[in-house]
């Protein structure tokens, strides 16, 4: 996208009732009327190549909505896991935004742009935690698969909701809005894990019906428009178990504490990824 449109495409985003819509998008992606959701998947699938041999089930149109459609669960042995103890597992498939080291308490959103760990965990007690640490900034494209996974064991300390704005994710919108990740509505979480604390946080976007997770259901769209802690379960997840999913796409960002997590010398900024492969490998 040129430079005058990538402006233009950033500038309607300011104007658009960016909630009223994604919430549109929630209802109308969850309809089970077989020509509605049938013609909403059929469109999908004219604009994104999708591979659905991965899939358990195989027909799109199958799915009672279209939102099964785009949540759909993979068939097991589609993406493993890496075994090695010591390595840190990519928790979705997408592209890599930006990843390293935090700068004292910076984060690199991308060429020229930066947000603090403060902003992005909405000033938690534990975001000093990570100052000085690693992080990753994954995007899930449209066609990407779905659902959020762990990238390495741990016990879930918090879960906090933050509302914010509900601005596109790609990278367009990342050069030109600032502090991005830390102006859109997200999910905070936070672990307790064999390579310190850890934590994803999953970012909303323009269009994103809803973010889920596995012990609290969905979280947004919320009624109450603050921050608020989630309470949850005692509960402890595998390096691979399912974490949470987009009900359409966005963007994960990874934490960990300093001196924990060395990232794959080849992983940058643009790089592929796919659930289950090592990212990096305890520091």
């Amino acid at each position: 996208m040129s430079g005058v449109a990538g402006r233009i495409f950033v500038w309607m985003q300011y104007i658009l009732p960016q909630h009223g819509l994604s919430r549109v998008v929630l209802a109308a992606t969850r309809v089970r009327t077989p020509w509605f959701k049938n013609a909403l998947t059929r469109g999908f699938l004219s604009l994104f190549s999708v591979d659905m041999s991965e899939a358990i089930e195989t027909d799109p149109y199958r799915y009672g909505s279209f939102n099964e459609f785009f949540t759909r669960t993979l068939r097991p042995g589609t993406r493993p896991i890496d075994a090695d103890a010591d390595a840190v597992a990519s928790p979705v498939d997408g592209t890599v935004s930006e990843c390293g080291a935090i700068d004292k308490d910076r984060l690199m959103q991308a060429k020229g742009r930066d947000y603090t760990l403060g902003e992005l965990l909405a000033e938690q007690p534990w975001a000093s935690t990570f100052a000085g640490g690693s992080f990753a900034t994954i995007y899930l494209a449209p066609f990407n698969y779905h659902r959020i996974h762990m990238a390495v064991r741990g016990t879930l300390l918090d879960t906090v909701y933050v509302p914010g704005r509900l601005f596109s994710v790609n990278s367009v919108t990342a050069q030109h809005v600032p502090r991005l990740f830390a102006r859109n509505e997200r999910v905070l979480t936070l672990f307790d894990t064999e390579f310190g604390k850890c934590a994803l946080v999953m970012v909303g976007a323009l269009n994103v019906g809803s973010m889920a997770t596995v012990w609290a259901g969905d979280i947004t769209p919320a009624a109450g428009r603050q921050v608020t802690r989630i309470s949850a379960p005692e509960l402890t997840l595998e390096k691979g178990a399912e974490l949470g999913r987009f009900n359409m796409g966005s963007t994960v960002i990874l934490l960990f504490e300093p001196n924990s997590v060395q990232w794959h010398p080849l992983l940058r900024a643009g790089s592929v990824v796919q659930l289950g492969q090592a990212i990096g490998r305890r520091g």
